[in-house]
């Protein structure tokens, strides 16, 4: 089957079948506005179908054997590498990405595709000696991972492939089946992986891809079929879904306001402020792992501060189809006009910019702030634009103390090259992950990540994701000779 990228509407997908609805939804092109498809929305019996679907094949599904779901897996890696130029485009496209990120997001989907068909041939529990007691003498202990049900698969705009991938792709590998929910703003990328699904030999009902509506939404949520909800998005969102399924196991990634922190010891500025100026800002901000806060030691300042100005102020910005460009618009206008706000807010309130702040259109110049005060939203909240917020320390302490100054904790960037202030980065900062060197950047998709505080209640990464996904069974094997 080969999906047309001419077709109005475009179709979603309902149990591995593509389908079009009297309803649809436009999307527009981020940096100009112009129009770049027409998405065909399900309705409400079209996801009940799904629904109930995935929940009448999970227990054939759960069953499959490894060798199948990791065949699929492995389609769906190589289908991605074949048709990668054509799907960085649309990610360009539907988000505003530059072009040189989205070739890096579908590459990354590639990879965590493949690394879900390896787990699928080796994910399966352990073993435990039950003799270590007299009671247990002549038993074994099988501990089994077993899938929790269908999966319900929210995915947010700023990684329309990527993040739609890390969920899809382990709900698969354990045999639970997947309804994916794109963001309304991005849904090609996630149909277009439907239609690879499409050509794998995984059962009917073991993925749907609904491009739905806040009502549908509201309803998947609630629907008891659907037992495992993980979602990524804003910090409010997510608590709302955890208020509305109180009895289901939902794994949440939220919000962030990532700190970098220049030790006293670190004397590569130059390499410092380059990586932070380029995951500050390489989509716009729009990332929860970019870096919002730069913590920067007394002793350091005066030599670093204008090597961030000097690497911000050489971003290009632009045409996120040009090859050249790093930064692009955000994914709207009001979130544009709501990161201009804050900066006005913060500048009013005695903050001063170093550089960048201009907004042209959804496109805002990467901005670096000094001087902000603490209350001021962009110390307070997540930014999600390109914006740093640059404040002198007199100590590590200091620095650390600082960076757990907010509500959430998902990552921190540390430049040090001093062992024992790193293991102490590890030990005191309430953040879920501690990237020693160098900044919070790419995900390791293959392993545990995830934030503690306000941002989230588990883990993405594919193994920890099929962790989250299962549970465990435990069989008592009798009689042996160990």
């Amino acid at each position: 089957m080969t999906f047309d990228t001419a077709a109005k509407p475009r179709p979603f997908w309902v149990a591995g079948s593509a389908r079009s609805g009297t309803e649809t939804l436009d999307v527009h092109h981020p940096y100009d506005g112009t129009d770049v498809a027409t998405v065909s929305v399900p309705s409400a019996q079209d996801v009940d179908e799904a629904v109930a679907a995935a929940a009448g094949v999970a227990r054939e599904f759960r069953s499959t054997p490894a060798h199948v779901r990791a065949a699929a897996l492995d389609h769906v890696s190589r289908a991605l590498a074949a048709r990668s130029e054509e799907i960085a485009e649309t990610i360009t496209a539907e988000n505003g990405k530059p072009l040189k990120w989205a070739e890096v997001e579908v590459a990354r989907a590639v990879s965590t595709f493949r690394f879900a068909a390896e787990e699928a041939r080796r994910f399966v529990g352990e073993l435990q000696r039950l003799d270590t007691d007299p009671n247990g003498e002549g038993r074994l202990g099988v501990v089994l991972r077993r899938p929790r049900g269908p999966v319900l698969a929210v995915a947010p705009f700023n990684f329309p492939l990527n993040l739609v991938a890390h969920k899809v792709a382990p709900a698969l590998a354990v045999g639970a089946p997947v309804i994916v929910k794109p963001a309304s703003a991005t849904p090609l990328s996630a149909l277009i992986l439907g239609e690879i699904l499409a050509e794998t030999d995984l059962p009917a009902g073991a993925f749907s891809v609904l491009p739905v509506r806040g009502r549908d939404m509201a309803a998947l949520v609630r629907d008891p079929r659907l037992p495992v909800i993980s979602f990524t998005g804003s910090t409010s969102v997510g608590w709302g879904i955890m208020d509305s399924a109180p009895r289901k196991h939902v794994v949440m990634e939220l919000g962030s306001n990532s700190a970098a922190i220049i030790c006293p010891d670190w004397t590569d500025f130059g390499h410092a402020a380059k990586r932070i100026a380029t995951f500050g800002n390489y989509q716009a901000g729009q990332s929860c792992i970019a870096v919002q806060r730069v913590i920067v030691h007394r002793d350091v300042a005066e030599a670093f501060v204008p090597e961030l100005v000097s690497a911000v102020r050489a971003l290009v910005v632009g045409d996120p189809h040009d090859p050249a460009v790093e930064v692009g618009p955000l994914i709207d206008e009001d979130n544009a006009e709501r990161v201009e706000s804050w900066i006005a807010e913060a500048v009013s309130g005695g903050a001063r910019v170093l550089v960048g702040g201009e907004r042209s259109g959804t496109t805002i110049s990467p901005c670096v702030l000094a001087d902000v005060p603490p209350e001021a939203s962009v110390c307070r909240e997540e930014v999600f634009g390109p914006v740093l917020v640059v404040s002198v320390v007199d100590s590590v302490d200091e620095a650390f103390a600082q960076a757990n100054a907010t509500e959430y904790g998902l990552q921190a960037g540390v430049f040090t090259r001093d062992v024992q202030v790193a293991f102490r980065a590890a030990a005191e900062l309430e953040v879920g992950g501690v990237v020693v060197g160098d900044v919070p950047s790419y995900r390791a998709d293959q392993m545990p990540y995830g934030g503690v505080k306000g941002s989230g209640t588990g883990r993405e990464g594919v193994r920890s994701a099929m962790a989250d996904y299962t549970e465990d069974q435990v069989v008592v094997l009798s009689g042996l000779t160990l």
